[in-house]
Order: structure tokens, then sequence, then C-alpha cells
């Protein structure tokens, strides 16, 4: 089995011990703030591959928003529904991703780049399945196409990117405008941001 193909499995038997190294320090506050900013009070967030939903799902769960969090991991999802009982929590692999509704926004923070390249280009118009007109979309990124297997606690972690031109690519002809970008930001890990909204 490839890194690729194992990542669901990895995250899913070392749930707990991914919620326990993930930091609750919110150093990614400032673009919470940027998305949140496009949202309407009290609306809805879909965020793709949610972990164990701290810290992010918690802070936008405690600012008065309606989580649906979808992961692949059953462990994670069950450490969100312990958590956090009031809100929707999803098993399902987000390449198959079809809830039927569309969202005020989705996150896919530190998720999307879990899948292959050519994973990531299906990705997009289930991005644009479950966005409405104005719905904004936050993801990260890699910068250049192709794989990456690093490690956690002694195992095989993959990453995968497309091109930034292709990114930009599929954001319009999905529909999505680009509010924001920035490429390695310091300030949040050096982390690859997008911000976009939908036409």
């Amino acid at each position: 089995m490839s890194a690729a193909d194992a990542i669901i499995d990895l995250y899913d038997r070392r749930a707990c011990d991914w919620d326990a190294d993930r930091g609750r320090d919110l150093f990614e506050r400032p673009w919470l703030e940027r998305f949140a900013a496009l949202l309407p009070p009290g609306g809805t967030v879909l965020d793709i591959g949610c972990g164990a939903g701290d810290p992010i799902a918690r802070h936008f769960l405690n600012a008065g928003y309606e989580i649906t969090g979808v992961d692949s991991g059953a462990g994670m999802i069950a450490i969100c529904r312990e958590k956090f009982p009031t809100a929707a929590w999803i098993v399902s692999d987000m390449r198959e991703l079809d809830l039927g509704k569309a969202f005020d926004g989705i996150l896919a923070w530190h998720s999307l780049f879990h899948l292959t390249p050519e994973d990531q280009v299906r990705m997009f118009p289930i991005f644009r399945k479950h966005a409405r007109p104005g719905t904004a979309l936050m993801f990260t990124s890699g910068i250049l196409h192709g794989d990456h297997v690093g490690e956690w606690r002694g195992e095989p972690l993959y990453h995968g990117s497309l091109d930034e031109d292709v990114y930009r690519r599929l954001l319009d002809e999905n529909g999505f405008d680009l509010v924001h970008h920035i490429a390695g930001d310091a300030d949040c890990g050096n982390a690859n941001i997008w911000l976009c909204r939908a036409r």
C-alpha cells in the first residue's frame, strides 16, 4: 500500500495520538477571521477533513457558527462527537462527498494536501457542489506539482500538490474568485493558503 493510500488508515488508527499532538494555540486565527468575515453571522460551515475538531471546529462553534465536520477517519469523528455533541459529524471520504446541500463556508484546512494531485483536481467540483453564490472557500496546499512523503510518529505521512497556476485555473473553472492567497505564510506555520468566494 502506498503512503497516499495509507493516509486514511493512519489517521483512523492514530486519532487519539493526532488529537494529543495537535496544537491548541490557534496561530491560524488571522486566517479564520478573514474567512469568517465572508460569512453571515451564525452561518453554516462545512469542515472537510475536520480531524478531531480542535482547535478549528471548536473556534467556529464557540463563535456561534453551525458546523458540519467531515473526516474519513471514524476514530477522528468519534472524538468530535464526544467533544461537541451538538454539531453534525460525518464519516466520509472527501473524494466521495455529496451532502445534497450548500454551505455558507467550506474549509479544507491541512486536509486537501493529503490527496494525490489527481484526486485534488477532482475535489474542486465537489467544493462547488456544496457552495452557493457567495460561499467562502478556504484551503491549504503545496506549491509545486508532485508527491512528498514525510513522517509522523514513525509512520509515513503523505502530501501531494498541484502547481500554483493549476489551483488558480481550477478555482476559476469551478466558479470561485480568489480573495486572498499567500505562499508560505511565516505567521501561520509557512502554510500556503487560499481564500476564495463562489461567484
